[in-house]
């Protein structure tokens, strides 16, 4: 099959290539799924998972990306809940091979059934943005309807999945990006918009919840935003701040089969929208993953044109 590949940690995306590797083996509980759509992060060739096992033994060549949507052509041994021919989305492991391949072995409990109406592409930009959106505002920040949030990054894969949710879930948003971002943060819903190029942080009003994507800088100057008994969560990295009376978390995201399925209800629905943007073929994801110019929404790559 042909896939993208990473064989060496040190040179970057400019170490990607593009190469034939061995079908994929379904071990145990796995499914084997013929890849339509591939979601991918560029920060991932940063990761340690994308260059060692779960016992810290090099595993190259990689095969980076971890979202995948496509049709299901073997079952391991064991595997339940999902048969040959059915269309599946969902999270590949970080420690396994990923989704930039033509097939790919994945765990049948990180795969949901994909409804026929949803597109792959759509699909594939969906796992990792609304599970960890979904994740974050209400599993570990608890946010509920009356709350208000300050969501960074409201513009972005995860933030306009963040925008959306806590929006429908009755909490006050407020979105922070460029200003160039000002109209698409307001029309995900909004309520506010925090312009992070113009605007003093440190002005702004005081929230129960403020979800960071972003890290570093912005990230220390958050804590101060959360009232006491409020949430401070993050996707970048452990933070080193902590809200008065307050919690601070990091955390990555996880499987989660059933919420994926009522994310694709969402957006069957119309509740929730999915910013694709650029869609490439296979032999383009070297060039997607350093991209000249800013594209707005997720770039996806599609492998299978059926």
């Amino acid at each position: 099959m042909r896939a993208i590949t990473v064989r060496d940690r040190e040179a970057g995306v400019t170490g990607l290539a593009l190469e034939d590797l061995p079908h994929p083996h379904a071990a145990e509980n796995d499914v084997i799924v013929r890849v339509h759509a591939a979601g991918f992060t560029r920060g991932e060739l940063d990761w340690p998972a994308t260059w060692t096992d779960r016992a810290g033994r090099d595993r190259t060549p990689s095969v980076p990306g971890h979202e995948v949507s496509g049709v299901v052509t073997e079952l391991g041994y064991g595997t339940t809940g999902l048969t040959v021919g059915q269309r599946v989305f969902g999270l590949t492991d970080w420690t396994r091979n990923g989704s930039l391949a033509e097939y790919v072995a994945v765990e049948a409990r990180n795969l949901a059934p994909l409804p026929a109406d949803v597109d792959h592409t759509v699909a594939a930009a969906l796992p990792i943005s609304g599970l960890t959106a979904w994740q974050g505002l209400f599993d570990h920040a608890r946010l509920t309807a009356g709350r208000t949030v300050l969501i960074h990054g409201a513009a972005g894969a995860v933030g306009s999945m963040a925008v959306q949710l806590a929006h429908e879930a009755g909490a006050r948003v407020v979105g922070t990006g460029r200003s160039a971002d000002r109209n698409t943060i307001l029309d995900l819903g909004a309520h506010a918009f925090l312009d992070l190029e113009a605007d003093r942080l440190e002005d702004a009003d005081q929230v129960d919840v403020v979800f960071d994507v972003i890290g570093g800088d912005i990230l220390d100057r958050s804590a101060a935003l959360v009232r006491p008994g409020g949430t401070l969560v993050t996707i970048a990295h452990p933070p080193t701040v902590r809200p008065d009376d307050g919690r601070a978390l990091f955390f990555v995201v996880e499987p989660d089969r059933a919420r994926l399925a009522d994310l694709a209800q969402r957006l069957r629905d119309g509740r929730l929208r999915v910013r694709v943007g650029a869609v490439r073929p296979l032999a383009e994801a070297l060039a997607a993953f350093s991209p000249r110019q800013r594209v707005p929404g997720r770039t996806i790559i599609r492998v299978a044109e059926n």
